[in-house]
This record gives structure tokens, C-alpha cells and sequence, in this order.
């Protein structure tokens, strides 16, 4: 990575961990809700009712970006998001694993479909803004696959955390370790601030740039 910018090796790992919270909910998430919960501590739904919380759970992270992406550029600012999204889903993640009660269940998904709008989007486009110097320039597409390589460890490495959380502790362990990984990633983020903050300067608005009414009405309606 010595080729590359020094902000990489950092959104790298917290990139890394975020993905890691985020694929071992996905993991174990049907599972802990079909469970009964006098048996197995789940929290004892039906299999249609479980299915469909996780597709609207599903569905909504992949729509909020757009709004999360827009306040970042707007009004935020990247590092902000960054830190807002990723402690909004640690906090989620740590709560699925304390509340068993719905609506605070449903709390705790909510805080982790917001904390993705502004997380997910931001820090991919703060690792283009670090490649923006003509010295980087040719780098990019290696940089964003290298970026990617740190997803995919992510992903792979959560399923066998998860499983052994489960069995040797138990389900709220299980989903209090996501939360863990995500505020490890936040940490990581902080100790690379120095080296990202050229690249997270916010967007200057121009002349018949998209309103964030616009946007409001393309996500929710």
C-alpha cells in the first residue's frame, strides 16, 4: 500500500468492521426471530412475520444512502457522517443483543437502517476524494479493490464469529460482538483522521444540483 494514499490502510479496517457488524446480523437475524424463546432465547415469530421484517429491514438500508449520501455532501460533511452512521449502528447492533421487547427491537433496527444512509455512501466517496491528486490518480481502481478485499474479509470472517458466539454464549452476545466490530472500526477511523481529512472537504453546492426535497420524495415515495 506504500504506492497508495496513507488515509487507505484506515478506511480499509473500518470498512472492514462495519461490513463485519452488518453481514453477522444478516447471518443470524431470521434464525434469532423464528427461535422460541423459552428454548432458544429468540424471539419466537412466525417464519412469514420474520421474513418480512427482514426484507423491509433489507430494502430500507439500500434506500436510506441516498438521503445519507445528500446530507454528507450538504450538510454534514463526510467525517460527521462517518461518525454518526457508524455510532448510530453500533448502538443498534448493541441494542438487538440487550432488548428483546418489539418496539424497542424495532428501535434498535431503525437506528442501524440510519446509521447505514450515512455511513455506507461516505466513506466510499471519501476514499475517491483521496484519489483525487494526479500522484493517485492512475491508482484508483487498485485502491478501490483493495478497499473491497477488506469487505469481503469482513463478510467471511463475521459468519464464524457468529456462529461461535451463538453456541458457546448466546444470541445478545452475538449481536453485541457487531457492535463491538463497528465502534473497533470507529476507533481505527480516528487514529486515521489526520490522513483523510483533505479528502472530506463537502461538496460546494452549484446551480441545478438536486434539492434534498427531491430526494426525500425518490426514497420514500
Amino acid at each position: 500500500m506504500k504506492q497508495h494514499p496513507k488515509g487507505l490502510p484506515f478506511l480499509f479496517f473500518t470498512e472492514m468492521w462495519e461490513r463485519f457488524g452488518y453481514y453477522l446480523i444478516l447471518g443470524i437475524f431470521v434464525l434469532y426471530a423464528i427461535e422460541p424463546e423459552g428454548i432458544g432465547g429468540g424471539l419466537g415469530l412466525p417464519d412469514k412475520v420474520a421474513d418480512d421484517i427482514f426484507g423491509t429491514y433489507i430494502a430500507l438500508t439500500y434506500l436510506t444512502p441516498f438521503l445519507g449520501g445528500f446530507l454528507a455532501d450538504r450538510v454534514l460533511g463526510y467525517v460527521k457522517s462517518i461518525y454518526l452512521g457508524g455510532f448510530l449502528m453500533g448502538m443498534g447492533y448493541i441494542g438487538l443483543g440487550i432488548f428483546k421487547d418489539l418496539p424497542l427491537f424495532y428501535t434498535s433496527l431503525g437506528l442501524i437502517i440510519v446509521g447505514n444512509g450515512f455511513f455506507k455512501p461516505t466513506i466510499s466517496t471519501l476514499l475517491g476524494n483521496l484519489y483525487s491528486e494526479p500522484e493517485y490518480k492512475d491508482k484508483k481502481d487498485t485502491g478501490y479493490n483493495i478497499f473491497y478485499m477488506g469487505i469481503n474479509i469482513g463478510a467471511f470472517v463475521c459468519n464464524i464469529i457468529a456462529a461461535f458466539m451463538r453456541n458457546k454464549f448466546g444470541w445478545g452476545e452475538a449481536f453485541i460482538t457487531a457492535g463491538i466490530g463497528m465502534f473497533l472500526g470507529l476507533i481505527i477511523f480516528s487514529f486515521g483522521l489526520k490522513h483523510v481529512k483533505k479528502a472530506s472537504e463537502m461538496k460546494p453546492a452549484e446551480k441545478g444540483d438536486t434539492k434534498i426535497s427531491d430526494v426525500l420524495v425518490k426514497v420514500f415515495l
